[in-house]
């Protein structure tokens, strides 16, 4: 930790952490609370992100226009996203504003009303929001991919929830889920920007001291399982997405996936990139990922492709992974290790993105890790962890999602024993 990053843990279990970067005029804070769509439970899917709507629906002191005029009043914004293990709320001000964002993240988190009409309103929001990811084939095709990757857990339910679970959820629900789960221990207030460490301290002091003495069960364990999801509709396209279990964000193989990643579909140099798009021209769009969640992770690839061009993309996009498994150059993997420690420098240049990742930090791995030793991390990753991390990867159950006209999309069976051979 640097003199300019420093933490406070307060008696009440609340973490307190924060940058200083004295030659930028701004400053970012968020609230992050360790709670998300895995530890909802199936009646109550989407309550989590139901929750993050109504925080911005009016306090005890604000109702849901003077949140959103104060903010914008001195030419700040005020966001908040749901995932999979985490709810964020943030802000970015001018530096002399931050009193005002953490007054209004404060209020939000502990004396929202969820007046019934507020509640009702936006019910109608988020089942419109639903509505228009069922109508986005390249956005619902993520659920499909991890509701079958995780079948019947948390794990693998919609962030979004479902028509029928939002239409239950009442608002003693959404009462009972923030009082249950937004305990201090499950929360990390971050700042980054021109502030001074004392005055963050201060201002949570003041404006977090009414959150929840709850303690909140752990989230249900994670079991991969795998199998194919299919759904055919009227589209110019069909959209894939084909995955494989992957790695926890502490397992010692997290960073060789994310280069095997970058080596493999990151970018336009990538090998699916250059051989599926570039010398084959079987696609517009094709690129992997790796989403690694706290005690496992999802390696997945997607492409959107013509119908007729769907039998041949899928054997190509097989033969390149079955390849990655034992033929990895030095050159490729240093250009992959160029790419990440280049995204790492330059999201340290947003006072957002810093203070998210100081927050990320603090839950996923307990303690602040500077930057020299995840740049040192990146650096040592070897060609053979990369395979390593591949072949675990690739020879296990896979998981494939079709959207579209996916009737010459080769079937889970073939895949399977293409990737075995």
């Amino acid at each position: 930790m640097t003199d300019a990053v420093r933490l406070t843990r307060l008696p009440s279990g609340l973490t307190v952490v924060s940058e200083t970067m004295p030659r930028v005029e701004t400053v970012s804070i968020g609230a992050y609370v360790l709670a998300g769509t895995r530890d909802e439970r199936a009646a109550e899917n989407g309550v989590s992100h139901f929750l993050e709507h109504m925080a911005f629906k009016g306090t005890a002191k604000r109702d849901a226009a003077e949140i959103s005029r104060a903010i914008e009043a001195v030419g700040g914004h005020l966001n908040a996203y749901t995932a999979r293990e985490q709810t964020a709320y943030y802000a970015k001000v001018m530096k002399e504003d931050l009193p005002l964002a953490a007054d209004i993240l404060g209020d939000i988190l502990t004396h929202s009303t969820f007046a019934p009409e507020e509640v009702e309103r936006e019910r109608g929001v988020i089942l419109q929001e639903i509505g228009q990811a069922n109508d986005t084939p390249d956005d619902i095709i993520f659920d499909h991919f991890q509701e079958t990757a995780y079948p019947d857990q948390p794990l693998g339910r919609p962030v979004l929830g479902t028509e029928e679970t939002v239409e239950a959820i009442s608002r003693e629900a959404l009462m009972a889920y923030m009082r249950g789960h937004y305990a201090p221990e499950r929360m990390v207030v971050a700042a980054a920007g021109n502030l001074a460490h004392e005055q963050l301290l201060d201002l949570v002091g003041q404006h977090f001291a009414d959150l929840p003495a709850a303690h909140p069960p752990a989230p249900e364990p994670a079991r991969y399982q795998g199998g194919e999801f299919r759904e055919e509709r009227d589209l110019d396209q069909v959209h894939i997405l084909l995955g494989f279990p992957s790695f926890a964000q502490t397992d010692r193989l997290h960073f060789p996936t994310l280069l095997l990643s970058t080596l493999l579909g990151g970018g336009m140099s990538s090998r699916l990139f250059q051989e599926i798009r570039e010398r084959r021209g079987l696609v517009y769009s094709i690129y992997s990922y790796a989403a690694p969640h706290a005690d496992s992770g999802l390696f997945g690839i997607y492409a959107g492709t013509g119908e007729d061009q769907a039998e041949e993309l899928v054997p190509v996009c097989l033969e390149e992974l079955r390849r990655v498994q034992h033929d990895v150059t030095a050159e490729e993997l240093d250009r992959a290790k160029a790419q990440l420690r280049a995204s790492l420098l330059m999201s340290l240049e947003s006072t957002g993105s810093r203070c998210e990742q100081l927050a990320r930090q603090i839950q996923s791995y307990g303690r602040l890790i500077p930057t020299e030793e995840t740049k040192a991390k990146i650096a040592a990753v070897t060609v053979a962890e990369v395979q390593e991390a591949a072949a675990r990867m690739f020879r296990a159950a896979p998981t494939l999602a079709a959207l579209g006209p996916a009737g010459r999309v080769p079937g889970l069976p073939g895949i399977a024993e293409r990737l075995a051979a």
